[in-house]
């Protein structure tokens, strides 16, 4: 089992930054891939980032590559998503989740664990 907590969500302006973290605890946590997703009031939950257990490769969704960067310290049992140059559209609850079995893949049914979610408004 893994315990997924999200934060760093909040309300900023068009064009500005947000870093998100994502803390786990339970099993090793370097034995997870991890990714992020978002889901928007009405309509479906989106793949944003992904990273793979040693943080050495990652996968973006085409409309968040070049803007948002998904890293990990395991050391310190967290993700985190930098997410710069953010858009009104952008705005969502972000979740993070981690799968046992390896692959970077953009299917929220194939991740295990899942967090609350972080909110996050921009505002034009």
């Amino acid at each position: 089992q893994v315990q997924l907590v999200e934060s760093g969500g909040g309300l900023v302006q068009a064009g500005g930054s947000l870093r998100l973290s994502c803390a786990a605890s339970g099993r090793t946590f370097s034995n997870y891939v991890v990714g992020w997703f978002r889901q928007a009031p009405g309509k479906e939950r989106e793949f944003v980032a992904a990273i793979n257990r040693s943080g050495g490769v990652t996968n973006y969704a085409d409309s968040m590559k070049g803007r948002f960067t998904i890293s990990r310290d395991n050391a310190k049992n967290t993700v985190y998503l930098q997410m710069n140059s953010l858009k009104p559209e952008d705005t969502a609850v972000y979740y993070c989740a981690a799968r046992w079995s390896p692959g970077l893949g953009m299917n929220p049914y194939e991740y295990d664990y899942w967090g609350q979610g972080t909110q996050v408004t921009v505002s034009s």
